[in-house]
């Protein structure tokens, strides 16, 4: 038989550092829960265990604990955040049917200690899984430790036997204990032979193998002067370190390895679903619908599934409640709940179509998940729809904005719900959750209500569902072969660097490889090198951009990077993408960010270079459609002036509302100077000051921004707060109201959780600090732009213009009108942008028109 024998405490303590806070919607944290079992699915791929052991250090003294009081004196207690985690994987575990053994008096070293000796002594195999170089000790007859630790930034496992631990070390396991006793352990208060280390430890070990040997030996003459005082004063401690080192296999646990074979308990998903660890229930062969945890009685009833042979009738004001199959974002099959059955109808039916069309064109109430779609179909038709009632995914983003999944599976598993059996011959498994969405809805709305986000889901969220849609569907030309030719300019100027730099080098080599790159510049040119990682020499942006002042070649080499990556990431990148129709049709993704800004993938047209005047040119090839022109509106320091409104300080509002430069009224009264008297560069540094101060920036990070040292920057910093004395109180009223009530929200009640606030780890605590502070800047800008879209769609499709919205990045809202509309549209755009919402701040918004998006900007 195979034995995995787990040192919890261990691997608890790797995952729980290894990985973010995470809790469940009821703040009990999870993160090293969640760490430990993916790491123990890992473990078992590798080990391939008959029989599973979770071994658990108590939290009280042991026999080492009596033998010498300073044993581990002197360690940090265990976060209270890791503490309440320990029952709750104990729980998990035992539910898996995995044995967790713990012994009163000795440490989870002992339990794997006299598990191994119980495996060697009946020939059985033992894999011991930890963090813990103890246990390579044990590492013998049988017995392999796999040992867990971080390589090149990610986690790794090594498995250890005899012959790596003598190829590593040059000792054997048992001879390990040895050099524990000379080398002692500060991490566990060992006190060892003071001023002897693991290199001198090893090398005596490896000599003499014992430190009873070593020490009948001390007046060998290859032991220096120096190393045989320091054995002869601490003889007593290395024999003492002997003893607290060494790993006992007598623990009085059970050694029958066949009980510990894993037996799952009935309740075993549901006590995953209950920790909200739904992503791990399949991942250990759990059925989804165990999950659900529900009596009998509530539970759905089992339901039919039914082809729908002709359109059915859907009369105003009835609710219908449905979902869809998809493929390149077109729906190919509809399943419409109605009773105990499901109705079905697929792309391949002759009166699909006619279907389809139906459910758009109805009255009746719609309530279905990832409702975009829908009014991408319709968009596609040129029709309406109207009377979305309810999305299931918008409702459990806004609920649960950190999630990753949104499917309906998840959301069964999410908020406890069944779903029902359908017949064993059902092709389409997606039918059963038409089936159950009444009752997500009634438990989603309940809890929306609860959080006091019905309003921004049907007044934001649900109407934008449909602007986006149509955005999509619309798209934005492109000139495909003006950005045919750019790629070809920039391909010459490319073949142009790579030759200067073989020149320069001395050599041909792969410039995009670090290794060889590093080779070159510090070996071969012998530049200085600034930085050092676990690979090698540190060849990133932030290290040639050090060195390229004095070293040509290493400008050459940034201007290489920066040409190869506009070219084959924004040129060629977007030609794959070009539709029939000669426009690119990126997709918005509604529920990705945590603050609620919308996000563009394939391909992200919110991250075309700007910052460059290389990369501007990219937005040239964006263009107007024949006989249009683009509108280009960009919000006037939003998130500037939602601070001032939601922090109520009244010297930036009056300075807002008066028409004045903030930035430079805001290095006035930094820097003490008439605004006459301001230069650019003060004025530079003012705008760093008061964008660093939304996303909660420090000293640190301002005085790198600017190019002045830290005290500067904190006396920047200071005279901004004392100045603007509002905006600080804010930030301190911010930071207190996300700790009592576990979240930060914006002026919209969009909220985000952060249990890192309540971290015991200065850094997480501090990143949760910083949120606390932004994120209702950042939220409330966000759920503005999208009001703003809202109501710039439906006013032009009010006034019957043929104008449209067809990208928003950020702050920007880009619009495609015919010539003869564009003043029309500029003024509905600019009027819709700056009343989408009323603070004591005037929201403003510069628009242009230009017939390519960079002539618009």
């Amino acid at each position: 038989m195979k034995l995995l024998a787990l040192d919890s405490n261990s691997i608890m303590n790797r995952a729980f550092y290894g990985i973010k806070p995470l809790t469940t919607k009821s703040g009990v944290y999870t993160n090293a829960v969640y760490g430990f079992l993916n790491i123990l699915l890992k473990l078992c791929e590798v080990a391939q265990p008959d029989a599973v052991a979770a071994a658990f250090d108590l939290h009280e003294p042991t026999f080492r604990h009596k033998m010498y009081d300073g044993y581990k004196a002197g360690r940090r207690p265990m976060p209270e955040e890791l503490r309440m985690q320990m029952p709750i994987i104990k729980e998990i575990l035992r539910a898996l049917g995995i044995k967790t053994v713990e012994c009163a008096g000795w440490e989870a070293d002992d339990i794997l200690g006299t598990l191994a000796a119980a495996c060697r002594e009946a020939g059985n195999e033992c894999f011991i899984a930890t963090g813990d170089r103890d246990s390579l000790q044990l590492a013998h007859g049988g017995v392999k430790v796999l040992l867990a630790h971080t390589k090149m930034g990610r986690p790794s496992t090594d498995v250890f036997d005899e012959n790596e631990v003598m190829a590593h070390y040059g000792v054997t396991p048992q001879e390990l204990i040895q050099v524990k006793a000379l080398q002692g352990d500060s991490s566990d208060n060992i006190p060892g032979v003071a001023g002897v280390g693991e290199k001198t430890a090893l090398a005596l070990v490896a000599k003499f193998h014992t430190i009873d040997k070593l020490y009948a030996s001390l007046d060998d003459p290859d032991i220096k002067k120096g190393v045989r005082e320091k054995l002869e004063r601490d003889r007593e401690n290395a024999y003492l370190s002997l003893d607290l080192g060494t790993i006992r296999t007598n623990a009085p646990v059970d050694t029958q390895i066949a009980d510990y074979i894993p037996k799952k308990e009935p309740h075993a998903a549901r006590t995953l679903a209950k920790y909200e660890l739904f992503s791990l229930i399949d991942k250990f062969g759990l059925s989804a619908a165990d999950a659900a945890g529900e009596k009998p009685s509530e539970a759905a009833a089992p339901v039919s599934l039914e082809e729908l042979s002709s359109p059915a009738a859907f009369e105003p004001g009835e609710r219908l409640y449905f979902t869809f199959d998809a493929e390149d974002n077109r729906i190919t099959r509809l399943y419409i709940a109605s009773e105990n059955r499901v109705l079905t109808a697929g792309a391949e039916q002759s009166g699909f179509e006619e279907l389809l069309e139906k459910i758009i064109k109805s009255g009746c109430k719609k309530y279905s998940h990832n409702t975009k779609l829908l009014h991408r179909e319709a968009a596609e038709r040129d029709l309406k729809c109207l009377n979305i009632c309810g999305d299931l995914m918008l409702s459990a983003y806004l609920l649960r904005p950190s999630d990753t999944k949104y499917d309906l599976e998840h959301l069964c598993l999410e908020y406890g719900i069944a779903a029902p059996a359908l017949p064993d011959e059902c092709e389409y498994p997606a039918a059963a959750y038409a089936a159950v969405l009444e009752r997500l809805f009634e438990k989603t709305d309940l809890l929306l209500e609860e959080a006091g986000q019905t309003s921004l889901l049907h007044d934001i969220e649900l109407p934008l569902a449909r602007v986006l849609a149509k955005m999509e569907t619309a798209g934005f030309a492109v000139d495909k072969k003006g950005i045919e030719e750019f790629s070809q300019r920039l391909g010459k100027r490319i073949d142009e660097l790579v030759g200067e730099i073989y020149e320069s080098a001395g050599r041909e080599f792969n410039i995009n490889s670090p290794k060889q790159l590093g080779a070159v510049l510090f070996e071969d040119m012998g530049i200085p090198c600034k930085k050092r990682t676990k690979s090698g020499y540190s060849t990133n942006a932030e290290v040639l951009e050090e060195l390229a002042p004095d070293y040509p070649i290493v400008g050459l080499i940034l201007e290489y990077r920066k040409l190869a990556k506009l070219r084959s990431t924004y040129c060629d990148g977007l030609l794959k993408v070009i539709k029939e129709d000669g426009r690119i049709h990126t997709f918005f993704n509604q529920v990705e960010t945590r603050t609620g800004r919308i996000s563009s993938l394939e391909p992200n047209l919110q991250n075309i270079p700007i910052r460059t005047e290389l990369g501007r040119e990219m937005r040239r090839f964006f263009v107007a459609g024949e006989g249009c022109t683009l509108i280009d509106s960009d919000y006037s320091q939003i998130e500037l002036r939602v601070l001032a409104a939601l922090s109520d300080d009244k010297n930036m509002i009056e300075a807002f509302n008066s028409g004045e430069d903030i930035h430079r009224t805001t290095a006035s009264q930094v820097f003490g100077l008439p605004p006459e008297m301001i230069t650019p560069l003060l004025r530079s540094r003012a705008k760093a000051v008061n964008f660093g101060i939304v996303y909660g920036i420090g000293a640190f990070s301002l005085a790198k921004d600017t190019g002045v040292s830290v005290k500067e920057a904190k006396e920047y910093i200071n005279g901004y707060l004392r100045h603007f004395s509002g905006v600080a109180d804010y930030m301190e009223k911010m930071i207190s109201l996300a700790k009592d009530r576990g979240y930060s929200e914006t002026l919209f009640h969009r909220k985000r959780y952060l249990p890192e606030l309540a971290s015991s780890n200065h850094m997480q605590r501090a990143f949760g600090e910083r949120v606390a502070r932004n994120m209702p800047i950042q939220g409330t800008a966000a759920d503005i732009i999208k009001i703003a879209m809202i109501r710039v769609d439906r006013r032009l499709e009010q006034e019957h213009m043929k104008a449209r919205l067809i990208l928003q990045v950020h702050d920007e809202l880009i619009v495609e009108t015919p010539l003869e509309e564009a003043n029309r549209a500029l003024d509905i755009v600019k009027e819709e942008m700056e009343n989408a919402c009323r603070l004591s701040v005037r929201l403003s918004a510069d628009a242009k028109t230009g017939k390519t998006w960079y002539d618009s900007h």
